[in-house]
This record gives structure tokens, C-alpha cells and sequence, in this order.
């Protein structure tokens, strides 16, 4: 009985009260038959290949890191964390690897956790999340011509090659280098500062990240994805699926989140 009200709670997206006028029970018994329901955990599909690994938060500090596997669409692993430490993404590597899966590349969001966990395999940058890092910095429609530039150059990432890209980034810096290094004083402080520091950065975090940039193209057979976009759906299932049972304890909830990432 437990697990069959589980599913209706779940998958059909009963409320308690639903639950509660269907079976002709009260609330209290409801809700004791879901804290009896077990999980069954679908066991994985495959013991080697290609992970995406992301995070999602529900509020401030509350969140969920999970690792799915590119090719089988399977969420290989999850754990619930407060912030992305470095501490949380070796957890949760070695809880996937304790099942006896073989990591043969990483895709991820570049946290400097996660890189410095996975720095052993080969690791590709989320092209999404580049892009979104160069938008934070110049906006959507940059209003110097550089910045227009090097957003347009962001764009183009998931179009071209390694090479291409590279040569393409160092023609803007040697057309934009005067550009980049002019300074303004700053007479509070009395000290001089770059006049453009945001294009600096969002460039400063092409640079840095362009050896992850194409690792896909450097391992075609491995099929890795150019970004971790495939985990957003999940992320979006669990919150609408949330929704429905909106006000549920934790210890309920976490018990969803675990049944929605383990049964899709």
C-alpha cells in the first residue's frame, strides 16, 4: 500500500488531501504510509563513460550535486550539499566510483572544485556556461565595439574549431592590446586602474578556460557533450514535480528529489 500511494504522490502528483478523500484514511495516516515507501534504485545501465556534473538549488544553501552520464541519460549519482566545495565534488566522485564506474571524461560548469577534483581526466567547459560568463561581464548587447567583438567570439564557440577559435582570440588581442591597457586615475585614491576592467575579465576568463574549451573535439570518440545542458531538464522536473507538494518537511522532500533523479 505504502508504495502505491509513493507512486500516485510522485508520478501522478496527488496531494495528501487527494490521497487522504481516495483511500478514505486521515492526513497522519497518509503521511506515515509515505515515510514507510521505499526507494527503488534502478541499477546502472552502464559502468564506464562520460559524465555531466551540475548543481541545483532549491534556496539559499540547499541544493543537490548530481552526476549523469552523458550517453545513457542515467543520474548516475546525487548528493545533497550547501555550497559547491571542493570537498562536496570529491565526495561525490568517490561515491560514484565506490560503485565501480570508470570516469573517462567530465563535463562540468568550471567550479574550481570540480577542477581541481577531475583534474586527472579530461575536462570539457560547459559552452553555456562560458557564454554566460562573458554576458555578465560585457550584457547582452555590449556598447564598445571590442566588447561586441570578443561576445561575438563567445557565440561562435560551439561553430568552430580549437584552432580557429585561438587564432581568432589572439587577432582581437593584438588589435584591442592598446585598447585593453589604458588606465584612469582615480583622484579619491590617488591610484591608477584599468578604464576597462570588465572586458579584461570577461577575456582573462577565455583565456583561462580555453585549454577545456574543445577537449570534445580532442576526444571524438568519447562523444562528450559541449555542455551540461542535458542535466537542466532533471533540474527542471524536480522543481515543477516540488511544486505540486509545496510545504513538505525535508526529510519528505529529499525523499522525492531522490525518487525523481533515480526512477527518470
Amino acid at each position: 500500500m505504502a508504495q502505491k500511494l509513493w507512486h500516485s504522490y510522485i508520478w501522478k502528483r496527488q496531494t495528501l488531501n487527494d490521497l487522504a478523500e481516495t483511500y478514505g484514511h486521515s492526513l497522519n495516516w497518509v503521511k506515515k504510509q509515505l515515510a514507510l515507501a521505499q526507494i527503488n534504485k534502478t541499477a546502472l545501465k552502464s559502468q564506464s563513460g562520460v559524465i555531466v556534473i551540475d548543481a541545483t538549488y532549491e534556496k539559499r544553501n540547499d541544493g543537490w550535486l548530481m552526476i549523469k552520464d552523458a550517453h545513457t541519460k542515467q543520474i548516475l549519482t546525487q548528493m545533497p550539499i550547501q555550497t559547491e566545495t571542493t570537498e562536496a565534488y570529491s565526495q561525490i566522485r568517490q561515491q560514484l566510483e565506490n560503485t565501480g564506474y570508470d570516469i573517462k571524461a567530465v563535463v562540468l560548469d568550471g567550479r574550481r572544485g570540480a577542477l581541481s577534483v577531475f583534474s586527472d581526466k579530461p575536462i570539457q567547459f560547459c559552452h553555456f556556461h562560458q557564454c554566460a560568463i562573458i554576458k555578465r561581464y560585457l550584457t547582452q548587447r555590449p556598447k564598445l565595439e571590442a566588447g561586441q567583438e570578443l561576445r561575438l567570439l563567445s557565440l561562435a564557440l560551439p561553430k568552430i574549431d580549437k584552432a580557429t577559435f585561438e587564432l581568432a582570440l589572439a587577432e582581437w588581442v593584438e588589435r584591442w592590446q592598446d585598447f585593453l591597457n589604458e588606465k584612469s586615475y582615480n583622484p579619491e585614491t590617488k591610484r591608477n586602474h584599468y578604464t576597462h576592467k570588465r572586458l579584461r575579465s570577461a577575456y582573462r576568463s577565455l583565456k583561462t578556460n580555453l585549454p577545456r574549451l574543445f577537449t570534445y573535439q580532442i576526444y571524438p570518440e568519447l562523444k562528450i557533450p559541449n555542455t551540461t545542458n542535458c542535466l537542466d531538464g532533471y533540474f527542471k522536473n524536480v522543481k515543477e514535480l516540488l511544486h505540486v507538494h509545496n510545504g513538505v518537511n525535508k526529510f519528505v522532500r529529499d525523499k522525492i528529489i531522490i525518487e525523481i533523479l533515480t526512477q527518470k
